[in-house]
This record gives structure tokens, C-alpha cells and sequence, in this order.
């Protein structure tokens, strides 16, 4: 886990190290082992790191590859058995040794920018190549770290921090119009190149960027899978594969001596914590295993905290409940390091803090088991069409009787459907009354707003799990993984995705979803008997409640509608239509009344960080 940072000018002209060293130095939360700066001409890296693999205990960054290329890099490889099989066959002979970040520049070295193609993992990196003089750029597949940077005339500047990157001098504070629209209007920026800030862009996930003395030029290296079709003759063997490849997800992501896992009571992070468990056992006890429980003392009924601690004392690792109704909404302390660099759509982004600053006592990684919901996505009508379409009339007749003799019937699914059937229409649904009108007229947000459900089209859905696959695509997985980042969070804590491993989501995007997604069969006979039979087949709950809504309900919240307006808030809201907050909203207007307020409590925020540039600057 680093903070890097870095600067090429094109033209040429030398780089200014006083400056760049305080950029570097700005970085230290993000890693406390060591830190470094490497300049040469118009080029400077640095890096800050923390060591949370074995690995990397050694390592040295920014690193030199012979006299021609230099990595800053924030990385961590899966599968580096594979990825050393490919530069052995290159003739590299030295990558068993080698640690995560040389690998990822002896890749270069042999392929260039293809060297994306052969890495599996989570990475943000940028390569100096001293030869070609270009920039080399790349960030993950699913952008589970961060990339940013800034064009200013012939500089390109990069971290992967927001708020480095914004300590710049010349990067200037103006927002992006269209990002602050996003938010309010849908709670994010859709926009995955661009930023809440008009000067700073983003690297979309699975894209790499090459920078020269001629400009910039962007590529996606990696989409999804679309055409898999996996079919094994023995049920079994559906089972078996895909424990060996959890398996593997798991154990490539315990390189450390301690790990902790969020853990709810669901099938997800327990069927985590049961395969770090025996992963553990296997290798004499290492790592050490902590798991963590956010609970509800008081706002809403918490039914997780249960099962969670019931999980634990069965697999006889500790569990520790962190409450997060002890911070209130919009409790944004005066401190440097409870800033968001944009702005939240949870009130409630203070418990964040309080959650990192509780695993970060203990643990520097941390697994969660966001990302099987998704790709288990049960559809069965689009894998029925696809049995149609291949004339396999025997599966189909089987497997639709089957399905048949499972499924329940669908009375709230009917009841669900009804009032839209009948032309009913939330109120929550019409467009917000309170955006300014001359800023939804500038930039038509009447029609964005409309067009919700269709900005996200896939060029080339999925045959059979078409939801799965464009659920992969959501600008939501970036954002969330930027907002965990130690860059956001500020402490070191790396968060690892199990279930985002390509090695399983390429698998789970080639199966059948009959029977192997109904009610996530596959997982559950994957955990049979490694988990307390209770918890391995409940079904999916949802929430026991809207704790936002629940706090409404039970305590004054005028002094949120009383806190002064930002003056910037007016070229985007129409303060006079601002609805009243209070407890007998339902979750959706709650969700969408509070964004102005989110905005106004980050711009009041944001806007004394930028008072605080100005110090960095003549440091």
C-alpha cells in the first residue's frame, strides 16, 4: 500500500524538487515504512509506503529497472505464479524472486503497454521509460485503486490522491458543473474521467495512459467477458472449481501477518472468513485473523451483529463490534483528516472514519465481500431465451421443471410491479424542485434525470446473466473503492476484494445460473459444513432499516436546515424550494432531500482545505 505521486513536464523543463518533496511528504498517511523521491530532468516520482505484503517489506520506490525505466507504484498481483510462467518463457529468469512491483516493471520491460494484459490484481503505477521518454499509466480493472491527474499546459501531473493532486499551485478549485449535477441528481459522478473538481481528471478503471512529449493517449485494455460458457457433466465439478478458485482469490490476498474481514451475518464475508480460516490452518496459523462487525446499538433493529459473533466463535477467530449510530449525520469535525475530497451522499460518511479508525488499531489489510451479490445476480429468463436460441430443448425441459418446483410464487413481486402497471408514480421520482433553475436549464438536466435508466448501455450484453455483467460497469464500484482508500480514509488500512478476483469473475460469468445462482446454490454447497448451517442457508435479508430515517424520527434536526449556506451553493440550488426534513419522509425522498445539504456541508469543508493549500505551498 503507497501514496504515489508524480510529474512529467513535455516541454522539458525541469522540475521543481522543493516542491515536489512537499507533495510526497503530503502523502506519509498513506504509508509510514518508508518514502521516496526519484527526479531526473522534467520527471519526478515519489512514494510513500507502507509494507502489507511480505513481499514488500524490502521493497524500494520509487524502483529502478536498469538505467531506463523507474515505478512509482500502489500495487498488489494475484496470480503471480502465472504472470512469472509468462516472463520465464520471455527469458526472465528472475521473477520468482522478484516482488509484486518489479514484476509489473519487467513486464513493461518485455511488452510494453501490453504488459496490462498479463497483470491480475489491484494497481494504480505509473512507469518512467527514459528511452521512448514517455509516462506510462495504468489502473486496475475495476479501479479498486485510485488514479488521478491534471493536465496544466505542458505539465501532467498524477496521485493517487485527490487532494494531492490539488495541493498543486496552479491546479486551480473550480468545481466540475457537471459532476455537482451528477451528485445531486442521482448521489455520484457517472462521469468516470472526470472529477468533482474542473481541473482534475480520473483514469476510468481497466484504461491506461501513455504521456509524451505529443500528448496524451487513453486506452481501454479489458471489458467484462461476455461469451463464456462453461458446462462441466458432473454437478460436482461446478462446486469444486469454484472452492479451488475462492481459494485462490483468498490466499493471494493473505501475504501478511495479520488480516482483518468485515463480516456481516450474510453468506458473503462469512464464506470469506471460513476460507481464510482453513487457508490459515494449512499454513500453521498465519495470518493472524480479526474480523469486524458494524452494529446498530440503538437507531434501528440490528439482526446482523448476531449472526456475525455466532460466526466467529464457530470458526474461533475474535470479533469485534464497531456501533455506528454513536455518530450523528453530517458530523463533519474541524479536521484535516476527516475531509471527503467529494462530496458524500451519506450523512452519515463521519461513521466511516470511526469504522477505519478501529480496523487500523489492529489490522493494515482488510477483506470485504462486496462483489458476489452482483455477479451472482439470479435472471432465469435470459438463460431460457439462450437455451432457445441453442435448440437445448432437453436442459431446457429439465432445468425448467426445476426451476418451476423451486421458485416461490411471486405475490410481492406482483404487488411490487402493480402501481407502476397502473401508471403510479413516486413522488420521489419526479425531478427535484430545488436545483437551481437556470443551472438545469445550462446544462439539461431535465433530460439526464429522464435518461437514469439508460446510462449505462452495453455494447455487447450477456447472453445469460446480462444484469450480472452491466452491473460490473456501474460508476458506484470505483467510488466506493475510493472512498475506503487510505487516500480518503487516512489510515493505512488496504481493503481487498476476494469475490473481484478476474480468476472468479470470469468463471462465475461463464456458468449457467440454474441452478448454480438461485439463491447462490453454488456458494452455499461450496461452504457446506464450514459455516453454522443457520447462517449458511438463510437468504438474502434486507436492511432491518433506514437508519438516516430512524434519526429523523427520533431527534431534532432543524440545525441541519439552519446551517449557513455556502455562497457557492446558490448557482446550484434554489434555497426557497428546499424541503423541510423530517421523520415521516419516506427513504427515498430522505435519500434525495439531504444531498443539498451533503453539498453545502462539503463545500463549507472543501473550501478551508483550499485555504490550507496556500501553506503547503510556501512550505
Amino acid at each position: 500500500m503507497s501514496g504515489i505521486v508524480g510529474m512529467f513536464h513535455r516541454d522539458g523543463a525541469p522540475a521543481d524538487l522543493r516542491l515536489f518533496r512537499a507533495l510526497t511528504e503530503a502523502l506519509s498517511y498513506c504509508g509510514s515504512d518508508a518514502s521516496g523521491v526519484w527526479s531526473e530532468g522534467p520527471v519526478c516520482l515519489g512514494n510513500a509506503r507502507s509494507a502489507t505484503t511480505w513481499g514488500s517489506r524490502e521493497e524500494k520506490q520509487p524502483l529502478a529497472l536498469g538505467n531506463r525505466l523507474w515505478l512509482t507504484a500502489d500495487a498488489r498481483l494475484d496470480n503471480r505464479a502465472q504472470l512469472i510462467r509468462h516472463l520465464s518463457a520471455s527469458g526472465d529468469e528472475d521473477g520468482p524472486s522478484a516482488t509484486d512491483c518489479e514484476l509489473i516493471a519487467r513486464s513493461y520491460e518485455l511488452w510494453g503497454a501490453k504488459c496490462v494484459e498479463y497483470l491480475r490484481g489491484d494497481f494504480a503505477f505509473a512507469i518512467w521509460d527514459a528511452r521512448a521518454e514517455k509516462l506510462f499509466c495504468a489502473r486496475d480493472h475495476f479501479g479498486v485503486k485510485p488514479f488521478y491527474y491534471a493536465q496544466l499546459d505542458n505539465l501532467f501531473l498524477f496521485s493517487n490522491a485527490l487532494d494531492c493532486v490539488r495541493k498543486y499551485p496552479e491546479v486551480s478549485g473550480e468545481l466540475n458543473d457537471s459532476a455537482i449535477a451528477d451528485f445531486l441528481l442521482f448521489g455520484l459522478n457517472y462521469d468516470e474521467a472526470t472529477t468533482s473538481f474542473r481541473d482534475v481528471q480520473r483514469l476510468p478503471p481497466a484504461h491506461c495512459l501513455m504521456v509524451s512529449r505529443e500528448g496524451l493517449q487513453m486506452q481501454r485494455y479489458w471489458s467484462p467477458p461476455a461469451n463464456g460458457r462453461l458446462r462441466y457433466r458432473r454437478e460436482a465439478e461446478y462446486v469444486e472449481h469454484f472452492q479451488t478458485l475462492l481459494q485462490a482469490a483468498v490466499k493471494d490476498r493473505l501475504r501478511t501477518d495479520r488480516v482483518g474481514i468485515l463480516l456481516s451475518g450474510g453468506l458473503d464475508s462469512t464464506s470469506l472468513a471460513a476460507t481464510a480460516k482453513e487457508l490459515g490452518a494449512q499454513s500453521g496459523g498465519s495470518p493472524d485473523i480479526r474480523t469486524y462487525t458494524a452494529v446498530y446499538e440503538s437507531l434501528i433493529p440490528d439482526g446482523e451483529a448476531g449472526l456475525a459473533s455466532s460466526a466467529a466463535r464457530f470458526l474461533g477467530v475474535p470479533n469485534r463490534r464497531i456501533p455506528m449510530d454513536r455518530v450523528p449525520p453530517f458530523a463533519w469535525p474541524d479536521d484535516p483528516t476527516h475531509r471527503l475530497p467529494e462530496p458524500p451522499d451519506n450523512p452519515f460518511f463521519g461513521a466511516m472514519f470511526e469504522q477505519f479508525h478501529a480496523v487500523a488499531e489492529d489490522c493494515q489489510v482488510l477483506l470485504s465481500g462486496e462483489g458476489n451479490d452482483n455477479l451472482m445476480y439470479f435472471q432465469m429468463w435470459p438463460y431460457v431465451q439462450d437455451l432457445i436460441g441453442s435448440k437445448q430443448w432437453t436442459r431446457l425441459a429439465k432445468e425448467g421443471l426445476q426451476y418451476l418446483s423451486v421458485r416461490p410464487f411471486p405475490w410481492r413481486g406482483i404487488r411490487a410491479r402493480l402501481p407502476g402497471w397502473l401508471g403510479k408514480v413516486s413522488a420521489a421520482d419526479s425531478f427535484p424542485s430545488w436545483i437551481a433553475p437556470d443551472f438545469a436549464h445550462r446544462l439539461n438536466l431535465q433530460d439526464r434525470w429522464r435518461e437514469n435508466g439508460e446510462l449505462l448501455v452495453q455494447a455487447a450484453p450477456h447472453p445469460v446473466s446480462p444484469k450480472a455483467h452491466a452491473s460490473l460497469a456501474l460508476p458506484h464500484w470505483a467510488r466506493m473503492f475510493e472512498n475506503e482508500n487510505a487516500s480518503v480514509t487516512r489510515y493505512p488500512v488496504d481493503v481487498r476484494y476476494p469475490f473481484l478476483d478476474l480468476r472468479l469473475v470470469e468463471y462465475l460469468l461463464a456458468l449457467p445460473p440454474f441452478p448454480w445462482f438461485f439463491q447462490k446454490a453454488l456458494l452455499r454447497k461450496a461452504v457446506a459444513g464450514k459455516l453454522p448451517e443457520d447462517i449458511r442457508i438463510r437468504l438474502k435479508t434486507p436492511f432491518y432499516g433506514d437508519p438516516l430515517l430512524a434519526h429523523f424520527q427520533r431527534s431534532d434536526i432543524g440545525w441541519v436546515q439552519q446551517t449557513p449556506r455556502h455562497a457557492e451553493l446558490d448557482r446550484y440550488i434554489n434555497r426557497g424550494a428546499l424541503p423541510e426534513l423530517h421523520g415521516k419522509m419516506s427513504s427515498e425522498h430522505v435519500t434525495l432531500a439531504t444531498r443539498p445539504h451533503c453539498l453545502n456541508f462539503w463545500l463549507q469543508s472543501v473550501r478551508s482545505l483550499a485555504r490550507r493549500k496556500l501553506r503547503v505551498e510556501t512550505c
